[in-house]
Formats: C-alpha cells, sequence, structure tokens
C-alpha cells in the first residue's frame, strides 16, 4: 500500500557526485531513497542505519533489463516513486574533428537513451497517481556548447528538448520535470570519470587543447559544492511550481546567460530575414 506521508526518491549513480549527495540528505530527512550503482556495494554505506528507508540496487541504465527490475523493487518496497533523479552519466571530451564513434555511441547510451528508458519506466506509476517530479542532470552544456566537448553538449541538448516536451506532457498529469544545469563543481566529473580523445591536431591547439587541459587541470578546485547543489535539487521539489531550469554555480549563471542574450540579439538582428522566409501575407 502507498504511503503519502513522505517522498520516495529514487537516484540513478549513487555511487559518487551529485548522487550521492544527494541519497545522504534525502535520507537524513527520514525520506525514502531508492540509492542505485553500477555496484550496490558502492552504496551500501549509504543505506546503513536507514534499512527501513532505503533501498540499494545495481543499476546500469544502459541495461533496460536493470531498469525494469529495478523499478519494480521500488514499488514493490515503497509503494510509489515520487521523485526520479537522472544523474546517471559521464563526461566525454574530444574535438568533433577526432571524436571516436565508439566512445560517442556509448555516451549516448549512459547520458540519453539510458535516461530516456529510465524516464519511461517510472511515467506509468506517476501518471496514475496524477503527481511526481522528474529532475534531469543534464549541465551548463545542455545549453551552452563549449570547445571540446561537442558531443557531451550534443548529449546534454538532446535531455533539454526531451525534458521540454515531457513538461510539457507532464504538466496536465502533475508531472513535474526540472533540468539541473551544473557548472563545474567538485564532483568526480573532471577527474575518474572523465573520458577523453586527445587531441593531436595543432590546429585545436588552441581551443579544444586548451580546454581539455584546463578541464582536468581544475578538477578538485571547481567552486560548485556538491552538497550545496544537492540542496538546491531537494528545494525545487518543495515547491508548487518548481522552475523548468535551474542553473547551478556563478560560471554556469553567467555562461548561460550571455549565451541567451547573444541568441535574442542575433534574432533580432536577423528578423526582418526570419520574416521574410514566409509566404506573402497574400498567399496565406
Amino acid at each position: 500500500m502507498s504511503d503519502t506521508s513522505t517522498p520516495v526518491w529514487f537516484i540513478t549513480g549513487c555511487s559518487t557526485g551529485f548522487g550521492r549527495e544527494l541519497a545522504k540528505l534525502v535520507l537524513e530527512r527520514g525520506w525514502r531513497a531508492v540509492v542505485t550503482a553500477r555496484d550496490k556495494a558502492r552504496v551500501a554505506d549509504l543505506v546503513e542505519g536507514h534499512e527501513g528507508t532505503a533501498l540499494a540496487l545495481d543499476l546500469d541504465v544502459t541495461d533496460r533489463a536493470q531498469i525494469v527490475a529495478a523499478t519494480k523493487a521500488a514499488e514493490e518496497k515503497f509503494g510509489q516513486i515520487d521523485v526520479l533523479v537522472n544523474n546517471a552519466g559521464y563526461g566525454y571530451q574530444a574535438s568533433i574533428e577526432e571524436g571516436d564513434d565508439d566512445a560517442i555511441r556509448a555516451q549516448f547510451d549512459a547520458n540519453v537513451f539510458g535516461l530516456f528508458a529510465m524516464t519511461r519506466a517510472v511515467l506509468p506509476g506517476m501518471r496514475k497517481r496524477r503527481r511526481g517530479h522528474i529532475i534531469n542532470i543534464t549541465s551548463v552544456a545542455g545549453l551552452v556548447g563549449f570547445p571540446g566537448s561537442g558531443y557531451y553538449a550534443a548529449s546534454k541538448h538532446a535531455v533539454e528538448g526531451f525534458s521540454d516536451a515531457l513538461a510539457t506532457e507532464g504538466r496536465p498529469l502533475g508531472i513535474k520535470v526540472t533540468c539541473i544545469e551544473p557548472g563545474p563543481f567538485r564532483t568526480d566529473w573532471a577527474g575518474r570519470s572523465l573520458q577523453q580523445t586527445a587531441s593531436t591536431i595543432a590546429d585545436y591547439d588552441e581551443t579544444v587543447g586548451a580546454r581539455l587541459k584546463a578541464t582536468t587541470g581544475n578538477s578538485g578546485k571547481q567552486k560548485g559544492d556538491p552538497v550545496r547543489a544537492a540542496q538546491a535539487m531537494i528545494m525545487v521539489t518543495e515547491l508548487e511550481h518548481p522552475p523548468r531550469h535551474l542553473v547551478l554555480g556563478s560560471f554556469g549563471v553567467d555562461a548561460v546567460s550571455k549565451r541567451l542574450s547573444d541568441s535574442l540579439a542575433e534574432i533580432e538582428q536577423w528578423r526582418d530575414t526570419s520574416l521574410g522566409a514566409d509566404f506573402p501575407e497574400s498567399e496565406q
């Protein structure tokens, strides 16, 4: 039987970073959480002392059978999933020209297709209950493309477009959607988790080469605090009208603000050309 007294969170990718800090805070509040990782042994410490409110599960989001099994286990234990946090994923950096096809496809399997499948798995229950909140961890790169991160940005842009449509479809059903768009944070994204294809073409030294070096060199020194980010994620789930986008960190706010203002300025600059592509009013 469903218990609506405390929310049930289902969080993917809890072994490190945002997922781990978020799981800690959710469980500390006395809420219920499904804590997942590709190897649940890596999250066993999170559920210690919370056996009645926590469930640790193996989950590789690229494995559809595991997604189905994990969703079923969560609903059998807690009766519902109120908040889905699609956090599992990783970074891949390369120049566009030198991107490795297998690495690109693996990135999309985890960051995009796995997220899509996980979302589809929880939607029937949320739709039936007429409530739920889906939080997709994208990135500033979901709104801005940086040199050296084109394929990563493409994966996150895909999730942003998906989330726009999901929000529109879910709104009449009581399902809320928020994308969290972090800039640089002190997680493993730029360290252990990051995959790179080194650039060996001199023409890209000042763009891609510089970006790859800066990313790894700044690992562990980022301004972003994962705990404060997790607190912000919890906060938006308590709002009646949560934001569709929540950019996190000063770098992200500055980069996204500039990108959007530049886009609006460009649209205005080319307004006459854009409108001129329509049939004349006399022919409409």
